[in-house]
């Protein structure tokens, strides 16, 4: 269950749902709330956001092999230095 606040981790971890409109109406709330107050936060979701609309259109095909391999590998290292930094 969710608090009545959010850190700014908690806040990383929930924005895809966010953004799915998943997330229910309380929880949308609070992550709001989060928003309206941090502004680190508030400007990853926005990169957030223009990354998906920007590359929301590719279909896997669209993109080169090697673009592709490139893009999963920085992602798993990134996912990889987050979960070090626990």
């Amino acid at each position: 269950m969710i608090r009545e606040y959010l850190t700014c981790r908690e806040m990383v971890e929930l924005v895809t749902e966010y953004l799915e409109g998943a997330m229910p109406p309380r929880e949308r709330a609070i992550f709001e709330a989060h928003l309206a107050v941090c502004p680190g936060c508030t400007a990853y979701f926005e990169q957030m956001r223009a990354t998906i609309r920007m590359t929301g259109h590719l279909t896997e095909e669209s993109i080169e092999p090697e673009a592709r391999d490139t893009l999963l590998d920085v992602f798993r290292n990134w996912k990889r230095a987050r979960a070090g930094n626990s």
